[in-house]
């Protein structure tokens, strides 16, 4: 089963960074206010970078870096990949 791992940029511009088995549904249910306590209170929420992996761990562990990371980084990070677009 695919696991992604993605980061939001919320309506006050902070970030926040998570990891699904289904992106589509993961970003609707952020949007609709019932995924995270920290994105509830700044909707709505962009898909501004993903990553795509082969099982839910690898997801998971690349969470983790990406949360370690600075703000800079994670905005060089967003600006070296395009996202998937979603119909």
């Amino acid at each position: 089963m695919k696991a992604y791992t993605y980061i939001l940029k919320c309506a006050d511009g902070s970030l926040y960074t998570g990891y699904t088995t289904d992106i589509e549904h993961r970003l609707a249910m952020h949007n609709s206010g019932k995924a995270s306590k920290y994105t509830r209170s700044r909707l709505p929420v962009q898909l501004v970078y993903v990553e795509e992996f082969d099982d839910k761990n690898q997801a998971m562990s690349r969470e983790w870096e990406i949360k370690q990371m600075t703000r800079q980084k994670k905005d060089e990070l967003i600006k070296s990949k395009e996202v998937y677009t979603f119909v």
